[in-house]
């Protein structure tokens, strides 16, 4: 990725429009009351969780401390990551991925995403991991994703699986306090994620640009899952729209915090209480980054829909339902090639 291919030049309407501020509004809330067990009381409880949903009101955005996940676990799967992609890209290509197998290692030579400037190894939760084998509606036939196994480092593998099941701890606990913050039970998302889920962790490397005004890390987009778990070095580089003036507001690197945000499967599940909010990724000219998010997504045959509780007479369902997995391929998909027709987002789903 060393020379700057004319396709990498963003349109003019991508190139970012203002210098974005650090982020200080961006709430950073602290886990420690409900991952150690120490809440003395259930106010610590409502506590967290009135944090919870202001942030994701406000912003759609937060920061967490005291999560649980292991520092020394974090920075093994980093010196892990940093030696993979320090590879030849051909070493890196034996363990590619394919329209067939999303499992695997992606470069912007791969995808119709040329203008992102970095470089992927995508690696699932659950492994077989169940998805339609096209977004015919018709089509109920299945296709089982594998993980792919680079053969260096050595360890590479077990590193992420380990990694991805404390990060997966985490999530529970973060859908328990969102579950909480919109008066549902505790446990009511649990029943979309216990078998089959989609979930996947990826991994982000993105050199250093020579041109960082003609191209970003990752365009601008929303998170199509239920939520993100981000891991960002200390270089950063994540920007997020704000939703009060939608001025593009660049998140400060917090040391050993995860960065969570909610997808357009929880804005559809709460009724549009909670919105999936716009981000992107800088590039760096100077120095090489790498961020880490773990996507946590329900099995393929959930339908997604806004949550009975959450819907009456006053507040109507404001989307109508569609299936996970469905919706999933054909991103994937679109991804791939071309399509002559518009990318599917959650607002095609919108009632009027």
């Amino acid at each position: 990725m060393g020379e700057v291919d004319p396709a990498f030049i963003q349109e003019p309407e991508h190139r970012p429009k203002v210098s974005p501020t650090e982020a200080e509004g961006i709430p950073v809330i602290d886990l420690s009351p409900i991952i150690h067990n120490t809440v003395e009381d259930q106010s610590e409880i409502e506590g967290l969780v009135r944090e919870i949903r202001s942030a994701c009101k406000e912003w759609g955005f937060f920061q967490v401390i005291n999560h649980g996940v292991p520092l020394s676990l974090r920075q093994r799967i980093e010196e892990a990551s940093r030696k993979f992609f320090a590879q030849s890209l051909e070493d890196k290509k034996k363990v590619s991925g394919s329209e067939t197998n999303a499992a695997g290692y992606y470069d912007t030579e791969h995808t119709k995403n040329v203008r992102d400037w970095k470089e992927v190894f995508d690696f699932l939760a659950k492994e077989p991991t169940l998805v339609p084998v096209s977004s015919d509606e018709d089509d109920d036939r299945l296709a089982e994703w594998t993980n792919k196994s680079p053969e260096y480092p050595p360890n590479f593998r077990v590193v992420i699986q380990e990694y991805i099941q404390e990060v997966e701890k985490l999530a529970y606990k973060l859908l328990e306090l969102i579950a909480l913050s919109l008066g549902l039970e505790a446990k009511r998302f649990d029943e979309f994620f216990i078998k089959d889920q989609t979930s996947f962790i990826r991994i982000n490397h993105y050199p250093p640009c020579p041109y960082p005004h003609l191209a970003l890390g990752v365009g601008r987009h929303k998170d199509d899952g239920a939520l993100t778990i981000l891991a960002q070095d200390e270089v950063g580089g994540l920007e997020v729209k704000r939703k009060t003036d939608q001025e593009w507001v660049r998140v400060k690197p917090t040391p050993n915090a995860y960065i969570i945000n909610v997808g357009d499967i929880i804005q559809v599940w709460s009724n549009d209480a909670y919105e999936s909010v716009e981000h992107r990724a800088m590039v760096n000219s100077e120095k090489e980054r790498f961020s880490i998010p773990f996507f946590f997504n329900p099995a393929h045959d959930a339908e997604i829909k806004p949550l009975e509780e959450l819907i009456n007479e006053q507040n109507p369902a404001k989307y109508r339902p569609y299936k996970w997995g469905k919706f999933l391929i054909h991103i994937k998909n679109t991804n791939f090639k071309k399509q002559n027709v518009e990318n599917l987002q959650i607002y095609h789903y919108k009632l009027a």
